[in-house]
């Protein structure tokens, strides 16, 4: 068992891009930190341990299986890491896919030429369609993947992050994509649209905000965080490998107006490397901190206001609970034998 005085953290998707980027970086600053990765692909996240454990000898780096999209999964992982570790200090929600992307390769071009460029690569505004699957939990791989997978495993880690005398931090890996026409409260899985990836980040803002306001006087508190426009295998996957051969300089060029154009998935853990190095109850939870970059690539941390409402995101909330609790009573006979009750 992890000793009470050092300080634990879990990343989910910390395997790859962003998570295994963030994973060094937080060695780096304090190597008696356990760290947890939590990642679908076990194999992957053995090699991304075996990593760390290279550069970094001395820290304690473990593994355990998580899938997010797989209720049950969450179950069994967030058991494992409710005996194996007393408290845990940072919980990482990185884990996330954007479903099967199509690019408007014209509407790239139109942007690029547009007075609004800086607005519409900042969002991705009408460039990119997602197309969404469901699991085998009936639900829309995107939301269960980005949102409830995730929203299940604080539920289900509470007696580790909600303890007297301490404050644990959540920190959601959010977007700039993440917009509020995209998000329908009475469609909240967005089934009937082609925004699944940008409704599910705008609802990772809203249940940010409500977790902090649910969680008061509990030791609990949520953050958000934009990493930027990062090229990790997540997006180089949206597009052909020539494509990005021809965008990249472009990127780099239209940084000067666009300062969340961070490229690499260093200047992208910024915010999330600095949110952990923070008094929580100096951040505002109603704000976005986002990675950002100069010109010739100095990373900096900046902040926006949410574009959400309270009400709003606390019936989504409640929405979420009551969707929980339809699983709960669902897998009861399961989840009580995963937990030995």
């Amino acid at each position: 068992m992890a000793s009470p005085l050092g300080k634990v953290a879990v990343i989910t998707g910390g395997n790859a891009g962003i998570g295994l980027t963030l994973a060094e970086r937080l060695l780096t600053l304090d190597p008696t930190l356990t760290l947890c990765l939590a990642c679908r692909n076990m194999m992957k996240a053995e090699a991304a341990r075996q990593a760390l454990l290279t550069s970094h000898p001395d820290s304690r780096v473990e593994c355990v299986r998580l899938d997010t999209s797989d209720v049950q999964s969450v179950y069994t992982a967030a058991q494992k890491i409710r005996e194996e570790y007393p408290r845990v200090d940072y919980l990482y929600l990185n884990a996330g896919t954007m479903g099967k992307v199509s690019v408007d390769a014209m509407a790239i071009l139109k942007a690029m030429v547009s007075p609004r460029a800086p607005e519409i690569f900042r969002t991705g505004e009408k460039l990119l369609s997602q197309k969404d699957e469901t699991t085998k939990d009936g639900l829309q791989e995107i939301f269960a993947t980005n949102i409830f997978g995730h929203f299940v495993l604080i539920r289900e880690l509470e007696d580790v992050l909600c303890q007297p005398d301490h404050t644990s931090q959540v920190i959601w890996t959010s977007s700039q994509n993440a917009t509020r026409k995209a998000f329908d409260l009475e469609d909240f899985q967005h089934s009937e649209g082609q925004e699944g990836y940008s409704s599910s980040k705008y609802a990772t803002d809203m249940l940010s905000a409500a977790l902090t306001e649910s969680y008061r006087g509990r030791g609990l508190v949520s953050h958000t965080a934009c990493p930027g426009l990062v090229v990790t295998n997540l997006t180089k996957g949206i597009l052909p490998p020539w494509v990005w051969w021809v965008m990249l300089p472009l990127l780099w060029v239209m940084r000067a107006l666009v300062p969340s154009m961070t490229i690499s998935p260093h200047n992208g853990t910024e915010v999330l490397v600095w949110l952990s190095q923070q008094v929580p109850s100096s951040l505002d939870p109603l704000c976005k901190y986002t990675s950002r970059c100069k010109v010739w690539g100095t990373a900096y941390v900046d902040r926006e206001k949410l574009d959400i409402d309270l009400p709003t995101a606390e019936q989504f909330y409640q929405k979420l609970l009551q969707l929980e609790n339809h699983f709960r009573e669902k897998y009861r006979e399961v989840r009580s034998k995963i937990r030995g009750q």
